[in-house]
């Protein structure tokens, strides 16, 4: 089926009909591996980092046994909290407290992937800290967002681990996607849900305008999604906001990926990129950007120009290094698996 046909099948319809696909591979038993309760239910609509992470984790753990529920009625094993906003949330923190009082054996994460840095906000830190006193045990998204609520509320003598982002390998995955020939133009692509400018925009800018001064020859830049009203670009190819499949099959007519996003808690439009074949140029003051790509692209700050040259000279080396070391939905997804396992285990309740 071509990919635009797919994008005309209801998000929440291929949802489900993946969820019913996973359980029918389920062997007859009594009751599943383990309930986990996750405190954000699936979207239909495209709804940030949070609703992709909530749909794939779901996946996977259906897939493997495990009953996924969104609410506490009944008995849950784990509860995995996703976002602590009311009004995005299925159940929260009083009703976490409530039913672990009732409960006292079942095993609380709480998945931190948000900070006021990155949202230029009051209000996030804060709430993060008061959601934290329900978890027994807390994910952090990357070591840099790790260090940044350490030095503001969390102790990091409590139980946590760093488990970084993967996105959906169904959608975004290198298949498809070509290095550039002699005779290509090197395409670098960027996307944003977001307008805010802390996105990067003013280093894209700049690489438009090196592009229609001559400086990069042969390069073209594609922005797709949304940008500041007023920008005025000179030779970018704009694309409007797009999703899943239609994204992906754009993604790998380029051949390398720009994000210049600041203080990113881990950040997903680059890591679609990678899983799309694409080796990344990263602002160093990117946050948890920094440590995900720095293992398969290049870094900058003043100097993007310098970057993208290095990037064409060793773009070889930093393509293979993306497909053999870059991020993986499969393997984040296990590895929330794994971390739920080994705390019911070390927990004794599953025996």
């Amino acid at each position: 089926m071509p990919a635009h046909a797919a994008e005309k099948v209801s998000p929440v319809r291929r949802f489900r009909d993946l969820v019913a696909t996973a359980r029918s591979y389920w062997p007859q038993r009594k009751r599943p591996v383990a309930r986990v309760a996750i405190n954000m239910a699936p979207r239909s609509t495209p709804y940030g980092g949070g609703n992709q992470f909530v749909q794939q984790l779901t996946r996977h753990l259906v897939f493997h046994g495990y009953e996924v529920l969104f609410h506490l009625d009944g008995e849950v094993d784990c509860i995995l909290i996703i976002d602590g906003r009311d009004n995005l949330t299925t159940f929260g923190v009083r009703e976490i407290l409530a039913f672990k009082q009732r409960n006292p054996s079942v095993i609380c994460i709480h998945r931190v992937n948000e900070c006021d840095q990155r949202k230029q906000s009051d209000f996030m830190d804060n709430l993060l800290a008061r959601v934290n006193s329900a978890a027994d045990y807390t994910v952090f998204i990357s070591r840099w967002l790790r260090d940044y609520h350490a030095s503001r509320w969390f102790d990091p003598a409590k139980p946590n681990a760093v488990i970084h982002n993967g996105a959906d390998p169904s959608v975004f995955h290198p298949l498809g996607n070509r290095p550039p020939s002699s005779e290509d133009a090197f395409r670098l692509v960027t996307h944003h849900w977001s307008d805010n400018p802390i996105k990067g925009f003013t280093v894209y800018e700049e690489i438009d305008q090196l592009i229609e001064k001559g400086e990069l020859p042969n390069v073209e830049l594609w922005v797709i999604g949304r940008w500041p009203a007023g920008m005025q670009w000179r030779s970018a190819r704009l694309i409007g906001p797009v999703t899943g499949h239609r994204l992906a099959d754009l993604l790998r007519q380029c051949h390398a990926y720009v994000t210049a996003s600041l203080w990113e808690p881990g950040g997903m439009h680059f890591i679609e990129g990678a899983q799309c074949g694409l080796p990344v140029l990263y602002h160093m003051d990117g946050g948890g950007i920094v440590e995900v790509a720095e293992g398969f692209g290049i870094g900058f700050r003043d100097d993007v120009l310098g970057a993208i040259e290095a990037m064409r000279a060793r773009y070889p080396e930093l393509r293979h290094q993306t497909l053999s070391r870059g991020p993986s939905g499969d393997r984040m997804c296990m590895a929330y698996r794994q971390l739920i396992q080994a705390l019911l285990l070390a927990d004794g309740n599953m025996a």
